[in-house]
């Protein structure tokens, strides 16, 4: 019996690697699953923190948000940068979760620019970050502060940063072990929740 595109997606990159825990990179022609001792994780609650110079730049209203208003673009804008893992490969994936219901992007514009977006895969209540980048100064923090106001608003459990970094922390990013990951994640993804 011949299963569907979308039903092959489900079954190769969701139910087996995604919701197990392990995210997608590229390396040169191949695709290789990893996973992380310590997981970084973007608190959804009041840890959640961003610094007084952004508070400023939000209160000016110089962006405006969409999703998805240029997924392809934001695919481009994550894989453009001297080192990355998102190969041409890799973006065929993406491209692939998108039209089958799984990768979103979340953005910010100044008119008709881009200037920043997060790619990230949606598993019921689990928003997974895949990769963030800007072309405009702030474009990429106010999407994120925006995206965590979004994914609180539809009552999402958890916003998965994958690894930890300096940028992040000062969002209040924390990292748990593989078992609380797994546990939190699993708890997640059963919970029924609408991105769109």
């Amino acid at each position: 019996m011949e299963i569907s595109q979308a039903e092959w997606v489900r079954d190769t990159f969701i139910d087996h690697r995604y919701a197990q825990g392990y995210f997608l990179m590229g390396a040169g022609d191949r695709l290789e699953w990893y996973t992380s001792r310590q997981r970084a994780l973007i608190p959804l609650d009041e840890r959640f923190r961003y610094p007084a110079s952004l508070r400023r730049v939000l209160n000016q209203n110089r962006f405006q948000v969409a999703i998805n208003r240029d997924f392809s673009a934001v695919v481009e804008g994550c894989a453009d940068r001297p080192m990355t893992w998102i190969t041409p490969r890799l973006k065929e994936v993406y491209h692939l979760l998108y039209a089958t219901g799984w990768a979103v992007s979340f953005e910010t514009w100044q008119g008709d620019e881009l200037a920043g977006g997060i790619l990230g895969i949606v598993i019921g209540g689990a928003f997974i970050g895949e990769s963030m980048f800007y072309r405009i100064p702030n474009g990429s923090k106010v999407a994120m502060v925006k995206l965590v106001e979004h994914l609180r608003q539809r009552g999402f459990l958890l916003f998965d940063a994958q690894l930890q970094n300096p940028h992040l922390e000062r969002f209040g990013a924390y990292v748990v072990s593989p078992r609380k990951y797994r546990q939190l994640l699993a708890q997640a993804i059963r919970k029924p929740c609408q991105f769109l």
